[in-house]
């Protein structure tokens, strides 16, 4: 750095001591060097002068009345607001002792009186000067740091993507695939009932124009226990059908959910995403051997096709809808653990007690122009610590394997940055949580 160039710079320096003459002998010469003096003839009088106007470099006397420059020095660097203020120690004691003192409370120079004004002069501006590289410092970390925190995002919007687009393949790939045998069973189904019923009135017409039928035959009603199979036909052919149609809402779900070929924003039925979601996470919310099924409460507003990208929306419901039955999974988990000393009949008690695990899903419209979905939880809630960081990149409560970290932040930056939405969350510890969106309609 150019010397003449930053020499310029003049900065507002407080004089402390106890000594009139002192204090108008280096207001004099400071003054003289462009420098703004302000003066204090105790320590009290400069606490209350810092908090007023912040100096960029305080000299200080040691030997002062009621309280002396350590004590001074030691309430500034304890105040949030003057703790970075360079302390100039200028003393008469010339004691190593005093000096070590001195840089312990928080000194960053020391001048022994009597002091040339020359060599005054010049620390002051040594402080002012390593206090303009050190803001400037401050300034490129921020900035480094601004940098560091796009570049995570960049990456969590990559990994979005990649996953998005290959989740988005996969998914449609096998509905393709399914729907293809599907539909033809589907569609035959209804020639096959009604061939069984042809054959059934045969049967039955064959029954009443030869009520005597030859032995053999008589033998084989018997083996096959004909009249059971003609009532059981049709409950085989109706169990087909609401197999084959079971199998078609899901390849359509997966279909809604993936959106393959909609990579842009347009008009969207968020209840139909939502329940898309649902389907794809029916297998998680079964029914367990620590838990019984989890309920899901839909509380459906009245709300008008939003525009948004359908996908990454869906991909949002998922992370939620997943962090919720996990939610649900630990407090049981947690509950039902045997703790020492317990019974095993206490525990029996405590499960047959536990409320039924439950998602509650509500929607609305919210201020004419935004659409609200909140999605909450009875699990075990998430500590005040730790709501604070949920949305950051590879942050997770959850144990190695379980999570990566990513979820949240992925929906933070889905909702809030491609849709100008928010997402928070409301939560404490025990009594469940709630992640609440809100996105416009337009």
């Amino acid at each position: 750095m150019d010397l003449n160039q930053t020499n310029q710079h003049k900065g507002n320096i407080l004089v402390v001591d106890d000594i009139p003459d002192n204090l108008r002998l280096l207001s004099a010469m400071l003054s003289a060097q462009g420098f703004e003096v302000r003066k204090a003839l105790n320590g009290k009088i400069a606490l209350s002068a810092c908090k007023m106007v912040l100096p960029d470099v305080i000299l200080l006397d040691i030997n002062m009345p009621e309280m002396d420059g350590y004590q001074v020095c030691q309430q500034l660097k304890s105040d949030s607001k003057t703790c970075e203020v360079p302390v100039i120690f200028i003393s008469a004691m010339d004691d190593v002792l005093d000096k070590v003192k001195a840089f312990d409370v928080g000194g960053v120079d020391y001048i022994t009186k009597p002091f040339y004004g020359a060599e005054v002069v010049l620390r002051i501006e040594n402080q002012i000067n390593l206090r303009l590289l050190q803001t400037k410092l401050q300034e490129k970390n921020f900035l480094l740091q601004q940098a560091l925190d796009n570049l995570k995002a960049a990456q969590v919007q990559q990994i979005q993507n990649e996953k998005m687009v290959a989740l988005g393949q996969l998914v449609a790939g096998i509905a393709h695939e399914v729907n293809n045998p599907v539909s033809f069973i589907y569609g035959n189904l209804q020639y096959a009932g009604q061939y069984v019923e042809d054959l059934t009135n045969m049967i039955e017409v064959y029954q009443q124009e030869y009520p005597e039928p030859t032995l053999k035959i008589q033998q084989m009603v018997k083996d096959i226990d004909l009249n059971f199979v003609i009532n059981d036909l049709q409950n085989l052919i109706g169990a087909m059908y609401r197999g084959a149609d079971r199998i078609r809402e899901i390849v359509l779900a997966l279909q809604n959910f993936s959106r393959h070929d909609e990579a842009e924003m347009k008009q969207v039925n968020i209840h139909e995403g939502i329940d898309s979601t649902l389907v794809m996470l029916q297998h998680r919310l079964r029914e367990t051997a620590d838990r019984p099924a989890i309920a899901i409460v839909k509380e459906y507003g009245n709300l008008p096709l939003v525009n948004c990208y359908a996908s990454e929306l869906n991909q949002v419901f998922m992370h939620l809808l997943n962090n919720a039955i996990d939610a649900i999974e630990e407090s049981f988990v947690t509950s039902h653990t045997l703790r020492e000393g317990e019974a095993p009949m206490l525990l029996v008690e405590n499960r047959e007690q536990r409320t039924i695990p439950q998602i509650r899903i509500h929607t609305e419209v919210k201020d004419s122009n935004l659409v609200s979905i909140a999605i909450a939880d009875n699990g075990s809630g998430i500590d005040e610590s730790l709501r604070s960081r949920l949305f950051d990149p590879f942050f997770t409560t959850k144990p190695v394997g379980k999570g990566s970290g990513l979820g949240l932040s992925i929906s933070h930056q889905i909702i809030v940055q491609k849709h100008q939405g928010q997402i928070t969350c409301t939560s404490s510890p025990g009594k469940g949580a709630e992640f609440a969106i809100k996105i416009p309609i337009k």
